[in-house]
């Protein structure tokens, strides 16, 4: 499956110094605190849909928190809670030679030797934050059509860890699940733990009907859930965690207001403001409030009015613009730059593994010649 995704791995490894990732680390736990508050839950599930309301629910597997570098602090630029890559990059380090004798100190500081075993107890804790004894005895590794995702060699990755860890694992379509009342089943089989890598983040397709409403009984545990995707990665979160006075008031300490000070503004879109928005728009990034991947997102500069009225026709937030750092790759053996961001994947606020991603146009893409996944070397400062 690999050989058939030429621009997943790029063939550069990446070198940051270690303030860049204590910088990260800083403002991702910042946001993890302002996330536990009562505060931020009111807010937050004010606005997302009914189903999403939940007072026990899981943690999220795999957060994604995404960052541009350049001159100054790291620049959030989103969260994601289905962040896809991690199995690839822990396998992509593992693999990889040193470039040089230098390097291999690096290499084996950076890599991630305990990856499965934190992966597993990872899942494991989402497994008991919801009551349950013992292990899942079947694990469904769950997308649209998975055979056909572009990171579906990941997923055969996941069952293999929990296959080889004694854990039932299958890779399966939504459409393939049913639910009676009781149980979440496959093929007869009882589903006790999902592994959501859907991107209808609210279950709200036809297709999905199984499994939403299996979550909603607690029927089978969901990781991420509908309801840690509405605490973290709906975008509109991003202009709540930029309002600094907003939380400010709900009683956050001054570094925890520092560290957000860094995030890039963000604000809705709205009809009211449009004309301020046109002036402003080449200094913004127009993102969809339920997009991913760089789907349907605009750099400002690159707008045209036919565009903008489908923004204002649609659900759209506008962020500040932070321009992504570059790295230089050979192509075809001459030097050429690549543009490039930073995805931390974390638990609970902690760190699981960082890995870098180049490409070129105006988000990342897997299409670029030089391009994919990069491992992450941290210098000491």
């Amino acid at each position: 499956y690999i050989v058939t995704r030429p621009h997943l791995f790029s063939s550069v490894p990446v070198f940051l110094p270690h303030s860049d990732l204590d910088a990260m680390l800083e403002i991702v736990h910042a946001i993890e605190a302002v996330v536990r508050t009562p505060q931020w839950t009111e807010a937050m599930l004010v606005h997302a849909p009914v189903a999403t309301r939940r007072t026990d629910d899981v943690a999220g597997v795999f957060m994604g928190y995404d960052f541009h570098l350049g001159e100054g602090a790291p620049r959030l630029i989103e969260i994601n809670t289905n962040a896809g890559g991690a199995f690839l990059n822990a396998l992509a380090a593992r693999a990889q030679l040193a470039c040089c004798e230098e390097v291999e100190p690096l290499k084996a500081r950076n890599t991630t030797p305990n990856f499965e075993r934190r992966v597993l107890a990872m899942f494991d804790t989402e497994w008991r934050r919801l009551g349950r004894v013992d292990r899942p005895g079947l694990i469904a590794i769950v997308d649209e059509d998975p055979t056909k995702q572009y990171l579906y060699p990941e997923f055969l990755l996941a069952r293999r860890m929990f296959e080889e860890n004694g854990i039932a694992a299958v890779v399966a379509a939504p459409e393939d699940l049913c639910y009676d009342g009781v149980d979440l089943t496959i093929d007869g089989r009882r589903i006790d733990l999902v592994y959501n890598r859907l991107t209808d983040f609210s279950l709200d397709k036809p297709a999905h009907a199984a499994l939403r409403k299996a979550w909603q009984d607690r029927s089978v545990v969901l990781t991420p859930s509908p309801h840690t995707h509405a605490l973290y990665a709906d975008k509109t979160n991003l202009a709540v965690l930029t309002d600094l006075d907003l939380v400010r008031s709900w009683g956050a300490d001054q570094d925890t207001l520092n560290a957000l000070a860094t995030i890039p503004r963000a604000e809705r879109v709205t009809h009211e403001r449009a004309d301020e928005l046109w002036r402003r728009r080449k200094h913004l990034f127009f993102k969809p409030v339920a997009g991913y991947g760089g789907k349907a997102v605009y750099r400002g500069d690159k707008l045209t009015r036919s565009v903008f009225q489908d923004i204002l026709a649609s659900s759209y937030i506008v962020q500040d613009i932070a321009l992504p750092s570059e790295r230089t790759v050979l192509v075809d053996g001459q030097p050429s730059t690549r543009k490039m961001d930073v995805r931390l994947y974390t638990y609970g606020g902690e760190l699981l593994l960082a890995a870098a991603r180049l490409y070129q146009g105006q988000t990342t893409n897997f299409r670029t010649e030089g391009g994919g996944f990069a491992p992450v070397h941290f210098l000491a400062s």
